[in-house]
C-alpha cells in the first residue's frame, strides 16, 4: 500500500458547499436528519451541517437523539484515565501552546524511568488501570527510544494488585518505524490532533518546527493503520477556526480512514482552547466557542460517528463534563495533571503545565459523581487486548446492544475492582449501589453470568473480562 503524504482528503469547496446548504435547512430538515441518526447509520456531511442549525426546541431534541444513540452502543458506562506528562521538551513554536519552543515562562522538564516509574505507582495506587502518556514534541537526546523504554517502564510497574493495563500515547507523529516498534511496545490507541484543518488558520498558529508541516501531520493516522496500529485517536483544538468548519473537516478524515483501512478513528477528543502561561492566543481564542455549540459539537459527534468513542478532557469545569456525560461522551479523564512529574508535587506547576486544567477533582470523587448520575464508572481495557480493535470494534459496534453488553459487564468488574482495592466512603457506596442498580436491571441468565464474575473478583481474583 502506498501510504498517503498530501491531505487531498480534505476538501474545502465540499465543506463550503455543505454548509452553504444547510444554511437554508429548516425544522422538517432538521427532523428527518434526527430520525436517520437515531438509526446509527451515520450521517453525511451535508446532513451534519443541518444539524448545526438545531436550536431551541431542536436542540433538545438532538441532544435527546445523541444519548439515545450512546446508550444503545455502550450502555451506561463512562471509561476513566488519566494522561502522564513525561516531557514538555517541545521543538515546535505553536502559538496556543505552552511548551512551545520559545515561550522562556516555562520551567522545561523531562523524567528518567525512576521517575516514570514513580508517577506511574501513583496513578495505579489511586485505582487507574489505563493512562496516555503525552510528551512535547522533542525528546531526550532527540531518541524516540525514550517513548519505547518509558512505556516499557510504565508497563512493568506494579503496585499490589495493580498495574496499568493499557498505555496510549499522544506524542509526535511517528514514522511508518518508529510505528512498528509502538505496536511491539504493546501501544493502545494513537492519538494526535490536527488542532485545526483550515489551511491558512494552521500555518499561521504553527510558526516554526516539524509541526508546521500540515500534511505531515495530517498524514499521520494512515501511516499508523498502514503499520498495523488498530486504534487512533483523532481531534480539533477548538477556537482556532470556526467549529463548524472545523467539525465537518474532521468528519472528512474520518470517512478517509474508513475508505481506505475499514476504521475511522477509534476515539474523538474535543478540546477547547485553555489560558497557558506564556501565550497570549490561548487567553482570547480567534474563534472561541461557547458552551451552547460546545454541547452541541459533543452531540453532532456521537450522531455523526456513533460508534467512536468520545473523550472529555479536565480543560473543562466540571458543570460541562457533567452535561456532556448525558450527550454522547464515553470517556473521560480525571484528576489530571499536565506538566512532568505533577502527581507527586502537592501543588499545581503553572510554570511546567501544559494548559489550565478547569476539574482538579480527584479520581474518587469524580468516581462517586459519576456513579450518582447513573453512570458506570468504567476502567476496562479488554477490548485492547482481545483483538476488539480497528475494523473488527466497528462491526461489534455497528449492532445494538451487542458492545453495550460488553462494556457494561467489564464496567462492572473493573468498578469492583476499584471498590474493593482502592474506594472508601462516599464512593464505595455509590459505587456499590450503582452494581446493585445494574444487576436488577439485568434478566436472569444475564445477572446470574455477571454476578459469577463479581463473585470472583471477591474472592481474590483480578482482571475477569469478557
Amino acid at each position: 500500500m502506498k501510504i498517503k503524504s498530501v491531505a487531498d482528503f480534505i476538501d474545502e469547496r465540499e465543506i463550503e458547499q455543505a454548509l452553504k446548504a444547510a444554511s437554508r435547512a429548516d425544522k422538517s430538515m432538521v427532523r428527518d436528519c434526527l430520525e436517520k441518526a437515531s438509526a446509527m447509520a451515520g450521517l453525511t456531511l451535508r446532513e451534519v451541517a443541518v444539524l448545526m442549525n438545531a436550536d431551541g426546541e431542536l436542540r433538545e431534541e438532538m441532544y435527546a437523539s445523541a444519548r439515545f444513540v450512546k446508550n444503545e452502543i455502550y450502555g451506561s458506562r463512562v471509561v476513566l484515565f488519566a494522561p502522564l506528562y513525561i516531557s514538555n521538551l517541545c521543538n515546535n513554536e505553536c502559538s496556543y501552546c505552552a511548551f512551545r519552543k520559545n515561550n522562556k515562562e516555562v520551567r522545561r522538564r523531562w523524567l528518567n524511568q525512576q521517575e516514570i516509574a514513580d508517577q506511574t505507582r501513583i496513578l495505579i495506587e489511586q485505582g487507574y488501570k489505563r493512562l496516555i502518556l503525552v510528551a512535547g514534541e522533542a525528546y531526550p537526546k532527540n531518541e524516540f527510544h525514550y517513548i519505547i523504554e518509558s512505556m516499557a517502564t510504565i508497563y512493568a510497574t506494579k503496585s499490589g494488585h495493580g498495574a496499568m493495563r493499557r498505555v496510549h500515547a499522544n506524542i509526535a507523529p511517528p514514522t511508518v518505524e518508529q510505528f512498528y516498534a509502538l505496536r511491539e511496545a504493546k501501544l493502545g490507541v494513537y492519538q494526535c490532533f490536527q488542532e485545526s484543518y483550515h489551511r491558512p488558520t494552521y500555518a499561521s498558529v504553527h510558526k516554526s518546527g516539524t509541526k508546521a508541516d500540515f500534511d505531515w501531520r495530517a498524514t499521520v493516522m494512515h501511516r499508523a493503520m498502514a503499520s498495523g496500529i488498530g486504534d487512533v485517536g483523532m481531534g480539533v483544538l477548538y477556537g482556532l477556526y470556526d467549529w463548524r468548519w472545523e467539525t465537518l473537516a474532521l468528519l472528512q478524515h474520518v470517512r478517509e480512514l474508513e475508505r481506505t483501512f475499514g476504521a475511522g478513528s477509534h476515539t474523538i477528543s474535543v478540546p477547547r482552547i485553555e489560558p497557558a502561561v506564556g501565550s497570549k492566543l490561548a487567553s482570547k481564542p480567534p474563534y472561541a466557542v461557547n458552551d451552547d455549540d460546545f454541547l452541541k459539537i459533543v452531540a453532532l459527534l456521537r450522531l455523526a460517528v456513533p460508534s467512536t468513542g468520545l473523550v472529555m478532557s479536565t480543560r473543562e469545569p466540571a458543570e460541562i463534563r457533567r452535561e456532556s456525560l448525558g450527550i454522547g461522551i464515553s470517556q473521560m479523564s480525571a484528576g489530571s495533571r499536565t506538566d512532568p512529574g505533577g502527581y507527586s508535587d502537592k501543588q499545581l506547576d503553572k510554570d511546567a503545565g501544559q494548559f489550565e486544567v478547569g476539574d482538579h477533582r480527584p479520581l474518587h470523587q469524580i468516581v462517586n459523581e459519576v456513579a450518582e448520575m447513573g453512570f458506570i464508572p468504567s476502567f476496562c481495557t479488554a477490548c485492547y487486548r482481545v483483538g476488539r480493535t480497528g475494523s473488527d470494534f466497528k462491526n461489534l459496534a455497528s449492532h445494538p446492544h451487542v458492545m453495550s453488553r460488553n462494556c457494561e459487564t467489564n464496567a462492572l468488574t473493573t468498578l469492583l475492582e476499584y471498590l474493593c482495592d482502592y474506594s472508601s466512603g462516599e464512593a464505595r457506596v455509590a459505587g456499590e449501589h450503582m452494581i446493585e442498580m445494574q444487576l436488577e436491571k439485568m434478566v436472569p441468565t444475564q445477572r446470574a453470568f455477571v454476578t459469577a464474575m463479581l463473585e470472583r473478583i471477591k474472592r481474590g481474583e483480578r482482571d475477569v473480562f469478557v
